[in-house]
């Protein structure tokens, strides 16, 4: 009777596991997914930077002369 109580413990250790598991492998899938969808242009990032003031006039003129 204890023989059929342990293996029944390690078979839901194992249920919990892959739920665990399968839980932890969809999020991480979700996440890459988001960020693959949300890249951006490098000049549309310059002009939110210049935007903000955290590059000046120059740098942005410059940024956008080397990207054409």
């Amino acid at each position: 009777m204890m023989l059929f109580g342990g293996w029944m413990i390690i078979v839901w250790v194992v249920v919990i596991a892959l739920i665990v598991w399968g839980v932890i492998t969809l999020v991480k899938h979700s996440s890459s997914t988001t960020n693959t969808s949300q890249k951006r242009e490098p000049l549309e990032i310059a002009g939110e930077r210049y935007a903000k003031g955290e590059i000046s006039k120059e740098e942005y003129e410059e940024i956008k002369k080397n990207l054409s």
